[in-house]
């Protein structure tokens, strides 16, 4: 099993786990905040069990219905998870509200201080590791989990807060004050994942310090006199590179074959992580320019 399914696996549980601490104890105490924390938890286990099938297809080879291959659905994954993020956060938001307008009384603070001491705990260790997973693979939807349990955990940091100031002061309002304050930050974080999805299902270009990378590396190529209609994108565990490599015109056809595969092996190296698939097409003149007959 691949390191990604086994994280996405790992959030899964962990997700279930809070939830339902979160659940119990929210309904107990009557806190907005833990039950809109447990709502977000019990969206992450979908998302967690989405993203898992995600990487499971994903990963699958190309084959004849699909030739490039399933990547893309990653990116979907991606923008799915931004979406579900920022309904939870308008969500959150709409109780916060009307808990702010009718305020409760808050039970059993001790219990729920102590479940949000755990769930930040918890979620730490599980921020953490999805960051080693994501930094190992650069895997895009376990790097959106990553960023979605980061969220969570300044969130949970945040209703202890909250509760920790109700315990001390009796100041049941900040309950849905920070309700509301965690709930924009939730739509204003899931924005970044939309975009993010978004712009790979367009296929936008790999990032631009890879993209001169790859320039370089054919720049200083050996009897490569130029190149032009340079392309590159990203889907899944997919890196394409399509560009026109020109030669002198009286380069013998198996030489510049090899000089297109030097060029292949070493763009290859700059991530070990993805593989890449290249469209070469060698050139005896810049055919960019076009000439009027």
């Amino acid at each position: 099993m691949s390191l990604q399914k086994i994280a996405t696996i790992v959030a899964s549980l962990t997700a279930f786990l809070l939830m339902t601490i979160k659940l119990v104890v929210g309904f107990i105490s009557g806190s907005i905040a833990v039950l809109s924390s447990a709502i977000d938890s019990l969206l992450d286990l979908f998302v967690s069990i989405f993203n898992y099938l995600a990487i499971k297809n994903s990963e699958k080879d190309t084959d004849k219905l699909f030739n490039y291959g399933r990547g893309k659905i990653e990116a979907l994954a991606t923008l799915f998870e931004g979406l579900v993020i920022c309904l939870s956060g308008a969500y959150i938001f709409y109780l916060s509200c009307i808990k702010f307008v009718h305020p409760t009384q808050l039970d059993y603070l001790g219990i729920s201080l102590l479940v949000m001491v755990i769930s930040v705990i918890i979620t730490f260790g599980l921020v953490y590791f999805l960051e080693y997973v994501a930094k190992k693979t650069d895997n895009l939807v376990i790097k959106s989990d990553a960023l979605h349990y980061k969220m969570d955990l300044l969130t949970n940091g945040g209703i202890l807060l909250a509760l920790v100031i109700i315990y001390y002061t009796g100041f049941h309002e900040i309950d849905a004050i920070f309700g509301i304050l965690i709930s924009l930050y939730i739509m204003y974080t899931s924005y970044e994942l939309i975009k993010k999805g978004f712009l790979l299902i367009l296929d936008i270009s790999l990032d631009k310090k890879e993209v001169e990378k790859i320039k370089e590396i054919i720049k200083n190529t050996e009897k490569i006199t130029d190149y032009h209609f340079l392309r590159t994108r990203e889907a899944g565990k997919y890196k394409f590179v399509d560009v026109h490599l020109v030669f002198n015109i009286d380069i013998k056809l198996i030489d510049a074959h090899t000089i297109s595969d030097t060029v292949e092996e070493k763009i290859s190296l700059l991530d070990t992580w993805k593989e890449r698939i290249f469209n070469i097409h060698l050139d005896p003149l810049d055919d960019s320019i076009v000439v009027d007959s």
